[in-house]
C-alpha cells in the first residue's frame, strides 16, 4: 500500500491527500512532526534529502515535492485529463506547478506560516506578495473556469490548498470573486477532501 509522509496542518501534504482521494487511491499516513524535528532526522532525511513534507514510499518508490507527487500520481494512477499528454496542456499546466511552487508558496503559505506557526519575518511584506499573486490569479479565473486546459487538472490541485487558506494569513478574500468561485468549483469536485478550515468556515 502507498504510504504518504504526512503533516496534518500542511498545505502542501494536503495536495498529495486531496489527488488520492480524488484518484480513490487507498494509502497510510505517516504521521511526520515538524515540532519534534522528525522530518530532519535520518531515516526520513533518506526519503527527503532536504527533510521536507510531504513523501511517498509507493511500493519502494520514492517521491517527493508535492508538485512531483502529483504529477507522479496523474501519470500512473489518473488520466491524461489530470496530466495532459498534449505538449500544449502539458506546458499549461506545468506553468502552474511552477507558480504553486513560487509565488502561491512564497506569498500566500508564507503569510499563513508565520501566524499560524508564529514564525519571524515581515509579515507585511509577505502578505503584500501573496496578495499581488492572488490578485493575478484573480485575474487569470475571470474568464476561465480552470487554472489550464479548461478542465480541472493537477494545476488546481497544486495551487487551490495555500489558495483556500491564504485567510490564514490574515488576506482578505472578498477581494478575490473569481478565485472563490474557482475555489467552490474544486470544492464541488467528486472525491473532493477537506481539512481544518477548509473548506473555510462561513
Amino acid at each position: 500500500m502507498l504510504k504518504l509522509y504526512d503533516t496534518p496542518i500542511s498545505g502542501n501534504c494536503h495536495k498529495v491527500r486531496l489527488m488520492l482521494s480524488i484518484l480513490g487511491i487507498e494509502y497510510e499516513k505517516i504521521p511526520v512532526s515538524l515540532p519534534d524535528g522528525e522530518q530532519k532526522k535520518p531515516d526520513y532525511m533518506a526519503i527527503h534529502p532536504f527533510g521536507k513534507v510531504p513523501a511517498i514510499d509507493d511500493d519502494g518508490v520514492y517521491m517527493w515535492d508535492s508538485q512531483a507527487i502529483l504529477v507522479y500520481l496523474a501519470t500512473k494512477y489518473g488520466n491524461t485529463d489530470w496530466y495532459p499528454d498534449d505538449p500544449v496542456e502539458r506546458g499549461q499546466v506545468h506553468s502552474w506547478l511552477s507558480v504553486a511552487a513560487n509565488e502561491m508558496f512564497n506569498g500566500p503559505a508564507v503569510a499563513r506560516a508565520m501566524i499560524i506557526f508564529n514564525r519571524e519575518g515581515d509579515q507585511e511584506k509577505v502578505r503584500k506578495a501573496g496578495e499581488a499573486t492572488l490578485k493575478a490569479l484573480d485575474g487569470w479565473l475571470e474568464s476561465r473556469d480552470w487554472l489550464a486546459c479548461n478542465r480541472p487538472t493537477i494545476a488546481d490541485i497544486a495551487v487551490y490548498p495555500y489558495a483556500a487558506l491564504a485567510w490564514e494569513g490574515h488576506v482578505d478574500m472578498s477581494a478575490y470573486p473569481a478565485m472563490n468561485a474557482w475555489i467552490k468549483r474544486i470544492e464541488a469536485l467528486p472525491g473532493y477532501i477537506g481539512m481544518k478550515n477548509m473548506p473555510r468556515p462561513v
